[in-house]
């Protein structure tokens, strides 16, 4: 195979999942479902954060960080997938496919800080109540989440460049249904080593050590909520905790199984199903579980409905 620079590339073709064509239209119709709710989901999130002031706290900031974050991580990756699956094209351009390998590695970049700033906002609120508002002002909070989005830009765009200054094969199609960046380094015909050096740093501190934190903030608020008397309270406190890490152990494994695996696992189509576990479904679970069963959530929607003429209908969901 020639070599050849990205910039004389012009069109990439997707494998996606053509390798199960029975099963390809049941994919499409998950993932759009998946990216709908995601949508749906975060936009109300962010909408009733917005507009109702008791939700104007650390918390609530953190998860309206989140939910933006999500919408954009989820339509770069599923967006181009079902444009491609109605038109019937599985092409991509090379500025398109340059694009989304940034924006997906940037917002997953972010989200993985993101998370352990939120669990250690949590740990504050629950084992340091009484300092809480003076050691989580508004200012930290804007240094945090405006940390955590630079963090995952300048990450993405080291580990974007090292595979862009790269010479092709090439061979132009890729076997996944986005431009992940593992399956773009499989076109590559140069040695990758010092690309694949850089991963695995950028990996290992934005995947083991902010799931650590997370561990470790979770072990110190279990052991406060089982000092709660009351055995409604601890059973509410513990079920919240046990879906915040399902949350996270979904994320972080997935992500985990893809980014550091031994060299000698590698399997691309198993690749293609973790990838849309954490670019789909995390997505749209991340404002059910975080937010939208919390009660303090559901009173702002039902404000928000109580001002609409068909309050009586979509309150009774709201119940």
């Amino acid at each position: 195979m020639f070599q050849a620079n990205w910039t004389s590339v012009t069109d990439f073709l997707f494998l996606g999942f053509s390798e199960y064509p029975k099963a390809e239209f049941i994919i499409f119709v998950l993932c759009l479902l998946m990216y709908m709710n995601t949508l749906l989901g975060n936009i109300i999130l962010i909408s009733i954060t917005i507009l109702d002031s008791h939700l104007h706290t650390p918390m609530y900031f953190f998860l309206s960080n989140l939910s933006f974050l999500d919408i954009w991580y989820t339509s770069s990756a599923l967006t181009p997938m079902l444009t491609n699956f109605i038109s019937g094209r599985n092409t991509i351009s090379f500025s398109g496919c340059a694009s989304q390998m940034y924006f997906s590695l940037a917002m997953g970049s972010t989200e993985c800080v993101l998370l352990s700033m939120m669990a250690y906002d949590r740990y504050v609120a629950i084992c340091n109540p009484l300092r809480y508002p003076i050691i989580m002002n508004r200012r930290v909070c804007v240094q945090i989440a405006a940390g955590s989005w630079v963090t995952g830009c300048l990450t993405a765009l080291v580990e974007t460049m090292s595979v862009l200054s790269l010479s092709l094969c090439g061979n132009t199609i890729i076997n996944h249904f986005t431009c992940e960046i593992l399956a773009i380094l499989k076109l590559v015909c140069e040695d990758t080593s010092m690309a694949q050096l850089v991963m695995l740093v950028i990996s290992v501190l934005l995947l083991p050590l902010p799931m650590l934190l997370i561990c470790f903030s979770y072990a110190f608020i279990l052991s406060n909520i089982l000092r709660i008397s009351s055995t409604d309270g601890r059973s509410k406190a513990f079920s919240t905790c046990a879906a915040h890490l399902t949350v996270v152990v979904l994320f972080y494994g997935t992500a985990l199984s893809m980014y550091l695996k031994p060299s000698a696992v590698d399997s691309q189509e198993i690749d293609k199903f973790m990838a849309l576990v954490y670019t789909g479904l995390t997505p749209m679970l991340n404002p059910i579980i975080y937010s939208l069963r919390n009660k303090e959530v559901k009173m702002a929607v039902k404000k928000l409905l109580l001002r609409n003429p068909f309050n009586t209908i979509l309150n009774s969901i709201f119940k």
